[in-house]
């Protein structure tokens, strides 16, 4: 098969502002290349689409593996009534680097709804959850005119933090049985987390899941100076979705948004930073030399850097 003609910015912006899926599947893709032939276009689309960016409701979900994150968005997805998008972040493909796809099979349901548009994008190491074009991807979503936006991280614990700098509420999803649980609870992700939901509260797990909620309840107010709230739910059986998605779009706060895009600001200026200073010549090879003195132990890390920086 031929490869699809290349699109102007103006093509990207007409198909994505016509909510033109086929288009806004191009535009994801086109923004997380990572080839720099990409970048003037992607930039492009985006100032482009910028206008019309803004108008949704953007829900960051975290957990770790087996909290239920993708039944749950399917469930809400049930409660919520308008256009949305999920921008799911998959652990990558060890061989190719791309993702791996997991969680777009895990909602069949809200996959077939005309109202629903489901985008995996690999991880690809990038920390904190997300992946490396997440708050662009946000962007191109809201053009398209999804009003809600969920961002569900790859879920592997307490570093997922960096969703809370994209998204206007972020949801820490946890599962039944506490005790040691609440016991070696830290700082970190809790003291980030704007709700606080205990998933699988049906059947047997029923009464173990309200004394979690109990317990970390509990446990939140005496380190917090506004605690979250904390709920159960059970994404299987819909108990308390619709209560929790009432709860998510009290503490939804659009207001943080400035904010945030400082901090996008500031993480693609030292992005840009580096990859100008490594791209110099003079500086590639001063790093070997200092590379190889740290191995064998004939400085330190920060002598080197002095050095480096001269």
């Amino acid at each position: 098969m031929p490869p699809l003609p290349r699109l102007t910015a103006a093509q990207y912006r007409d198909g994505i502002l016509g909510r033109d899926r086929a288009v806004l599947a191009r535009a994801l893709t086109l923004v997380e290349s990572e080839l720099a032939a990409d970048e003037p276009l992607a930039r492009e689309v985006l100032a482009a689409v910028l206008p019309h960016t803004g108008r949704s409701l953007r829900l960051g979900i975290t957990g770790v593996p087996g909290a239920g994150k993708s039944t749950l968005i399917e469930a809400l997805g049930g409660e919520i009534g308008r256009p949305l998008a999920v921008l799911s972040v998959d652990p990558s493909s060890p061989a190719t680097g791309g993702s791996i796809l997991g969680d777009k099979t895990r909602m069949e349901r809200l996959g077939r709804s005309p109202d629903a548009f489901i985008r995996p994008s690999p991880a690809r190491g990038h920390l904190g959850g997300v992946a490396r074009r997440t708050r662009e991807s946000i962007l191109l979503c809201e053009a398209a005119g999804f009003e809600v936006i969920f961002v569900e991280t790859v879920g592997v614990g307490q570093s997922e933090t960096a969703v809370r700098q994209m998204t206007d509420c972020f949801l820490l999803l946890l599962l039944p049985g506490a005790g040691d649980e609440v016991q070696g609870m830290k700082r970190g992700i809790l003291e980030l987390t704007d709700v606080v939901a205990v998933n699988k509260a049906d059947g047997e797990n029923a009464a173990r899941a309200r004394q979690t909620q109990r317990a970390y309840a509990a446990a939140l107010h005496l380190f917090a100076a506004a605690a979250p709230p904390v709920l159960s739910c059970s994404a299987r059986t819909g108990e308390g979705v619709a209560a929790l998605w009432q709860v998510v779009r009290a503490q939804a706060d659009p207001g943080r948004r400035p904010g945030q895009v400082m901090a996008w600001f500031d993480e693609l200026l030292r992005e840009r930073l580096w990859q100008r200073f490594h791209a110099e010549g003079e500086v590639a090879a001063r790093r070997v030399e200092l590379e190889a003195a740290l191995r064998e132990g004939r400085m330190t890390a920060p002598e080197a850097v002095a050095r480096l920086l001269g």
